[in-house]
């Protein structure tokens, strides 16, 4: 069952700081809810020129890339989704694993008549990048991946064990009675144990994300993520059967996170990568080092 979901009210730009809290995209955005047969995504759409697409991750929403949505619709196309069951997209009952997810971006790529574009993801925004370039050669030109691995690929085993990422396995029922009333709460354990300094994320920030996901639902749907990943990789496994991408790459690591070892993961699945570090950043790149996040992803974009 379908759940109706608020719309976001856009209010003029305001300059990105070196600690940005959550801003409001620029004006000249709109936003529509796109039907994808088994969702309603809730998309953000401004600019002109080449196409590039951002996908969020868990903790977060599309609002996340606001500073590089602004640095960029000068002279791209920028369409900024919500995946489903998050920020203001609906909450299907299942389709959580990511390459359901990747057909709901595909669908409103061709509902919004685009092609070829460019791609820019985070953390599970990374494995629905993948799987939606796998189920459509040719369509993603150049992929910008931040600071998750894949499922089922390279060290993922590893990856499981890591007491950092203990809520890959933390769902069910009573997780989600656990957490109820309690979003910001169990947000800031990820603000503050996967950043490099809690301080790069302010209040503002925090509470923005924890009404969100303490929207009817939400928080369900966020753990879905999670329970998905066994079958995520196995499909990714099938995925790489087929063959490495050759498409360039840029693998983003924040220097108190993945680093180097992003693009180390990411050279099992594709032969053109690139390693691009962050200093001073954890997980939470874009709210942590917006500015040198954003020129990363535009120094490589611009190489296209």
């Amino acid at each position: 069952m379908l759940r109706i979901c608020m719309v976001l009210v856009l209010v003029p730009w305001l300059p990105l700081r070196a600690m940005a809290d959550v801003r409001p995209f620029p004006a000249d955005f709109r936003t529509e809810r796109i039907d994808t047969g088994g969702a309603q995504i809730h998309v953000r759409i401004g600019g002109r020129g080449p196409a590039v697409v951002m996908l969020h991750g868990f903790g977060d929403s599309g609002d996340m890339w606001q500073p590089l949505a602004t640095a960029m619709e000068h002279d791209h196309t920028v369409i900024v989704p919500d995946l489903r069951g998050m920020g203001l997209s609906s909450h299907p009952d299942s389709g959580y694993d990511k390459k359901t997810q990747a057909q709901d971006i595909l669908r409103v790529l061709d509902s919004l008549h685009v092609g070829h574009v460019a791609l820019v993801t985070h953390d599970i925004g990374n494995m629905v990048g993948y799987a939606l370039i796998m189920q459509a050669p040719g369509r993603v030109e150049r992929w910008v991946a931040m600071d998750a691995p894949l499922p089922g690929i390279g060290h993922w085993d590893a990856q499981l064990c890591n007491p950092k990422t203990w809520h890959f396995n933390f769902h069910g029922p009573d997780e989600e009675r656990l957490v109820a009333g309690r979003e910001r709460i169990y947000l800031d354990r990820f603000y503050d144990e996967l950043s490099a300094d809690p301080a790069h994320i302010d209040a503002a920030t925090r509470a923005h994300y924890a009404k969100l996901y303490a929207r009817p639902h939400a928080m369900h749907d966020a753990f879905e993520q999670f329970v998905a990943f066994p079958r995520d990789a196995s499909d990714n496994q099938e995925f790489l059967s087929h063959g490495k991408l050759s498409i360039p790459v840029l693998a983003i690591g924040g220097e108190k996170s993945y680093g180097t070892s992003l693009a180390e993961e990411l050279k099992f699945v594709a032969t053109n990568v690139q390693a691009v570090v962050i200093p001073d950043a954890g997980h939470w790149l874009m709210e942590e080092q917006p500015h040198k996040t954003v020129a990363a992803v535009q120094s490589f974009l611009a190489g296209a």
